[in-house]
């Protein structure tokens, strides 16, 4: 084992430990990756707390291809393993990757509740994009990574219908203050709409941050990724998946008239409760 991987071992320790330590994984759930400078991949091993996760027992595949091939572990790898792998096959860049389930982010997710799917703050405007999508619920494998492989070449961090939140980063830092950003987000959603007023974000400030994303090297405009041609307003819109419930009612407004859709989305699907 050469010193990189090591390190990148007792990386990948530590930030289990500190999922495990804020509550965002419980039991088993939840893994932690990262690509290593000779193309393993790096990840926590099953049926392992997070808390007990030690150097010794973290697996190493060879690469992120198919079929999966352990090449160094004593346990075997994450049943999830795949979320894991889709998300390194789709993008170069991406060097780590965090799947778990902060309650609040999480929360959402399980409710169909989509309210991240818009700008929230300009902060996260910058460090995430404009959109926080959700992935449509998928049976745990094949099923589940082909359903998030579509969102992977636009989007760092990404809710799972009934499965938490996924992120990935070009080091377990960077993922880390996403997933910890994603989660920032849904508890201020969730204040703002018990407090009677769902979060709305003037379209016309966004070119100025997403050009500010693209110059600090994120997005993917700075990747050379293609993305669909989008106006101020249209970049506030939900994605045609989005909405409470998955209907996509909210898909083609923007603006105000977004924030009222998604208000009255909310109400219905509470008082559905």
């Amino acid at each position: 084992m050469t010193g990189s991987d090591a390190r990148l071992r007792a990386e990948i320790v530590e930030y289990g430990h500190r999922l495990h330590a804020r509550g965002w994984v419980a039991n088993h759930d939840g893994n932690v990756s990262a690509r290593a400078a000779g193309g393993q991949i790096l990840c926590t091993p099953t049926a392992t707390s997070k808390a007990a996760v030690t150097a010794d027992v973290v697996v190493t595949l060879a690469t992120a291809d198919e079929p999966v091939r352990v090449i160094h572990s004593r346990a075997r790898p994450p049943g999830e393993v795949n979320l894991h792998l889709a998300a390194y096959r789709s993008r170069p860049d991406v060097r780590a990757v965090l799947h778990a389930h902060p309650p609040t982010a999480t929360g959402f997710g399980v409710a169909g509740i989509t309210l991240l799917e818009q700008p929230v703050l300009a902060e996260a405007v910058v460090s995430l994009g404009p959109c926080i999508p959700t992935v449509p619920f998928a049976p745990p494998g094949a099923a589940a990574a082909a359903a998030l492989a579509p969102f992977l070449p636009e989007h760092d961090a990404m809710l799972l219908a009934g499965n938490g939140v996924l992120v990935v980063g070009d080091s377990l830092e960077q993922a880390w203050l996403r997933l910890e950003l994603v989660e920032h987000l849904a508890r201020i959603c969730a204040v703002a709409h018990a407090m009677g007023a769902v979060p709305s974000f003037p379209c016309e400030a966004l070119p100025a941050l997403l050009e500010a994303r693209r110059k600090a090297g994120l997005g993917p405009e700075a990747r050379g990724v293609a993305t669909p041609a989008r106006s101020p307003a249209a970049a506030t819109a939900l994605p045609a998946s989005g909405g409470v419930g998955g209907s996509g009612a909210a898909s083609a407004r923007s603006g105000p008239d977004l924030a009222r859709v998604i208000r009255e989305e909310v109400e219905r699907a509470m008082r559905r409760k």
